[in-house]
């Protein structure tokens, strides 16, 4: 005699094998936008054969288009120095839910005694039909005897849900797509892969990306080095440059044809301190040799020399291709106050230059803009309130491994609310981006030797794991999703539903939405330890749309 129990889960829930899940989804809490993508969880529990198939059905509306992914579990670690608070799934090392891995769903495992999930995506076309929609899950065995059969309903608002204006970047990294596959750099086989993976940030809410006119000068021990890859070839006839664009236009065509907004050039100097030059390869007498690295002051005349020569020539080429507004320069990754004289020397040298350029920065300390060293800064979500307060304009906000206690953030022992409740803030504090560092970083920490993501999350043992990539990479060169990634998606779309009814309904009345179902005031150190706020707010939020178009 075989038994199935089948529940119906937001997408904030995570399940795991021995703990059967509690919050249920409320009967109408899926609502959506024209355009929009939401997701649950059909989490169930087999008692029967020790191992057996079954076959999993969705019934959705015209209009909406169904995906369906297993939810695999990955090894999840949190290094003893990082601070963990109460919030915390669990502070011990153990099994996570996080890969959702496509699956026939006429090959459903059965697996005695132990809870699973799938993941189900409702995808929200222009042909779907405004109102409330009856939604059916259904299992049986492979045989056709139904074993549980579950209903919920969908409410699609027929109105589009805005693009996202602000940018939105995780570093985008493609040595080590070059590295995981096996692959030459930028041999066609690297370009088709750099795109499928791109084109997947594009598709979950990611509109800017890491351009690497250089190999990018982060997470390289210092006096080591990154796997080459430079966008940009150089050379050398005396004192004077050349330069050929090809392989960066074909990244900006590539980029434009799958969506990008945003291109964020790699860093000009090195991190932690803007010390040094990056690694640039270049040919001299038609010999290829590096022309600077760790040996190379950051200030001294040969890299100032060549930086006077690049960046107007790269500057004519993003004007040729219409995409200066839109690009984003940066001068070194987390300085600190130690490194402020070596940052100013390094950001005076093309300050000029880059004169009318968004020029931002990931720091958290306050007197860099405090003596306006950097106009545009970006603050981790943990040092963020003295920004605020200060009424910086046009701030950003960034979260990585250090923002382990009391903010939000989604490493895998996190709960997701954590993750998505960054939409909610970004909004109510005005923020004008976001930045997190690894959307696929597939090394170990200082990017000594490659890892296999799906053996190692925690960049061997470097950080909590979840801080170090978003996508796992498929055997197909193609991207696979995180649970992570996900919730994600759903943090921005927030922020752009949001957006949305400020234009319909002003911007003093959404900030009063936000705070009324709180007890507490929403701040960055203050978020709400639960789903309901979250999910109740967001189909809120839907309905006074729909009631205003």
């Amino acid at each position: 005699m075989s038994n199935l129990e089948l529940r119906l889960l937001s997408s904030l829930a995570k399940v795991f094998t021995r703990n059967a899940p509690s919050a249920k989804l409320d009967s109408d809490w899926l609502s959506a936008l024209m355009g929009e993508r939401v997701s649950l969880q059909a989490a169930y529990l087999y008692e029967g054969d020790v191992r057996s198939w079954g076959k999993i059905t969705v019934k959705s509306p015209d209009g909406v288009q169904v995906v369906m992914r297993r939810v695999r579990y990955m090894p999840g670690y949190i290094p003893g120095n990082f601070k963990t608070d109460g919030d915390y799934i669990s502070s011990e090392d153990g099994v996570f839910p996080d890969l959702l891995e496509p699956f026939d769903a006429n090959r459903l495992p059965l697996i005695n005694g132990i809870w699973q999930s799938v993941w189900i995506d409702f995808h929200v076309t222009s042909d779907a039909k405004a109102g409330l929609h009856p939604i059916v899950i259904s299992i049986e065995t492979d045989d056709g005897v139904e074993l549980a059969t579950v209903e919920t309903t969908i409410e699609v608002i027929p109105v589009e849900l805005p693009s996202l204006e602000i940018p939105h970047t995780k570093w985008f990294h493609v040595d080590c797509l070059a590295n995981y596959y096996e692959v030459e750099v930028f041999s066609e086989k690297h370009w088709e892969i750099i795109e499928n993976f791109v084109s997947y940030a594009v598709e979950h809410g990611i509109n800017t990306i890491l351009t690497p006119i250089h190999t990018p000068p982060l997470d390289t021990e210092i006096g080591g080095e990154r796997l080459t890859t430079q966008l940009i070839d150089v050379s050398i006839r005396g004192y004077k440059y050349d330069f050929d664009f090809t392989k960066l236009e074909r990244w900006v065509e590539m980029c434009k044809r799958v969506g990008v907004k945003y291109f964020e050039i790699a860093h000009l100097f090195t991190q932690w301190g803007a010390k040094h030059a990056p690694k640039i390869m270049g040919t001299k007498d038609s010999k290829e040799m590096q022309f600077f690295g760790w040996e190379t002051d950051a200030t001294g005349p040969e890299y100032s020399n060549y930086l006077k020569q690049m960046l107007p020539a790269l500057i004519g080429k993003l004007n040729e291709w219409g995409i200066s507004e839109n690009t984003i320069f940066h001068i070194s990754d987390e300085p600190t106050s130690e490194n402020l004289e070596n940052y100013m020397a390094a950001r005076k040298i093309v300050e000029e230059i880059l004169s009318g350029f968004r020029v931002v920065d990931a720091l958290s300390d306050y007197a860099f803009y405090e003596k306006g060293v950097v106009p545009l800064p970006i603050p981790a979500v943990s040092d963020i309130e003295p920004f605020i307060e200060a009424n910086v304009p046009e701030l950003w906000c960034y979260f990585c491994c250090s923002q382990s206690s009391g903010v939000p953030n989604h490493f895998f022992m996190h709960p997701s609310y954590r993750n998505r409740i960054l939409g909610v803030l970004m909004y109510k504090f005005n923020i004008k981006g976001f930045l997190h560092w690894g959307y696929n970083f597939y090394n170990s920490v200082y990017s000594i030797y490659p890892v296999n993501p799906f053996h190692v999350t925690d960049a061997d043992g470097a950080f909590p794991s979840g801080d170090s990539f978003l996508v796992y990479p498929g055997s197909d060169g193609k991207p696979l999703a995180s649970l992570r990634l996900m919730v994600n998606q759903e943090a921005f779309n927030d922020y752009c539903a949001l957006t949305l009814l400020e234009k319909l309904e002003g911007r003093e009345l959404v900030l009063t939405l936000i705070d009324e179902i709180l007890t507490e005031e929403l701040r960055f150190s203050n978020i709400p330890t639960n789903d309901e706020y979250l999910i109740k707010f967001r189909r809120y939020v839907n309905k006074r749309i729909g009631a205003s178009r």
